[in-house]
């Protein structure tokens, strides 16, 4: 009775470990796998930090515009001779306040400068999370593919086996001769490879899968596979306004044209105004009379203006412009480039397309010709040699409209991606 016990415990313990594996396999949707790309992709996390860092520049250089307080506190001994004309020990402190009055608009620009260049971050950050994306509709799909090849090489395995007793059956029985049990034979061997093949490629799939995601790689997961889609052709082609892509060159461009008008004040006059307090502490530290403790200010109105300097300044400004051309003369290229890739990226999707109802077609005239292998096999109308062509056929025929409509929705993702929708 007690060992009764003990199995029966066991068996409990045992369903409960396979329970817990079951529940550890997740199962994720395109939509959840993209969730979990922009949330824990490292590419994202690094131009996430460049947005902050650009952020806090920015706090930087609008400070820089504020009045700045210094505090300063001097111990000081004097040996002789000079401990005869000042006191030999005193303590200095001193507060200086300094303001920039007029720098030529040089802050004001650099102001907005440094704003630009926030927007660029985030331009860019928005730009790796479409790689990303792409990269993960790409993987997913792709371990659509190998899920349902493993599938397919599965069941055309198993019409092997069924079709390889029929033919040793009929050789047992003197009805056919050995070769199309050869060939069967042959056949499911080579099926059997393909299995190893497409289960070796399904694992590789998942691990890049789970790389961008941030799916830890020793934890199963299975996906929602969406084959069953509206599949159409773009017929209108997409503005290519909205890729991050665009939006770098521009603000970079305005980067470029503020960068100008700060070298050009750096050409203009420089005012700046400082109010400095001091306090000291010694023995007849005050001049006026000879008590211990002095305190006095000073202010100081200062005017700097570039008089001559080779026109360095001028060949500064004069370099920044043509860069800004060159800058502008990129973004217009870019654009030309990015408009043909859009292009091409259409006429990707609808070649896809196209090839879907040509695959379609064809799988259904397969599984008719296999039907009718069948039929004629089991009359004597044919030899098992064109049943076996037959299945052939039949395998050919789904793994090609599987992989048509994975590259559909791949090229569908870049397309996307090319028109800044993705």
């Amino acid at each position: 009775m007690k060992t009764l016990r003990t199995l029966y415990f066991l068996v409990l313990l045992s369903l409960g470990m396979v329970g817990g594996i079951i529940a550890q396999t997740k199962e994720y949707t395109l939509e959840e796998c993209r969730a979990m790309a922009l949330a824990n992709n490292k590419k994202i996390q690094k131009a996430t930090y460049n947005i902050d860092a650009a952020k806090a520049a920015m706090a930087s250089t609008n400070a820089s515009a504020l009045p700045t307080l210094d505090g300063s506190l001097q111990g000081v001994h004097l040996g002789d001779p000079l401990s005869t004309l000042l006191p030999s020990e005193m303590v200095n402190a001193g507060l200086d306040i300094k303001q920039n009055i007029y720098s030529g608009n040089k802050m004001r620009y650099g102001k907005k400068r440094v704003a630009k260049s926030v927007e660029l971050y985030e331009s860019q950050k928005a730009m790796t999370e479409a790689e990303v994306l792409l990269s993960v509709e790409t993987y997913y799909w792709q371990v659509v593919q190998a899920t349902e090849n493993v599938k397919v090489a599965n069941k055309y395995r198993d019409m092997l086996k069924d079709l390889r007793q029929l033919f040793k059956n009929s050789v047992d029985a003197g009805l056919t001769y050995k070769n199309d049990l050869l060939r069967a034979e042959v056949n499911l061997n080579n099926a059997e490879l393909s299995i190893l093949q497409a289960k070796d490629y399904l694992k590789i799939c998942k691990l890049s899968l789970a790389q961008v995601i941030g799916h830890p790689s020793d934890s199963e997961f299975t996906l929602v596979e969406a084959l069953d889609y509206t599949y159409q052709p773009v017929v209108e082609q997409g503005s290519i306004d909205k890729r991050p892509e665009i939006a770098i060159l521009e603000k970079s461009l305005e980067i470029n044209e503020y960068q100008t008008k700060i070298l050009q004040a750096d050409r203009l006059p420089q005012v700046g105004f400082s109010l400095s307090g001091l306090a000291a502490y010694g023995d007849g530290v005050n001049f006026s009379d000879t008590t211990n403790q002095m305190y006095t200010y000073y202010g100081m109105l200062s005017v700097s203006i570039p008089i001559f300097n080779w026109g360095r300044n001028k060949n500064s400004v004069k370099e920044q412009k043509f860069k800004v051309e060159a800058a502008r003369v990129e973004m217009e290229d870019s654009k030309e480039l990015y408009s043909l890739e859009a292009t091409n990226a259409q006429m990707q999707v609808n070649q896809s397309y196209q090839k879907i109802l040509l695959s379609e077609a064809s799988l259904q005239q397969a599984e008719e010709n296999l039907r009718l292998a069948n039929d004629r096999y089991s009359v004597g109308t044919i030899t098992g040699n064109d049943v076996l062509e037959a299945q052939v056929i039949w395998e050919q025929a789904i793994l090609a409209l599987v992989e048509a409509k994975v590259e559909y929705r791949i090229n569908l993702a870049t397309y996307k991606k090319t028109t800044g929708t993705l």
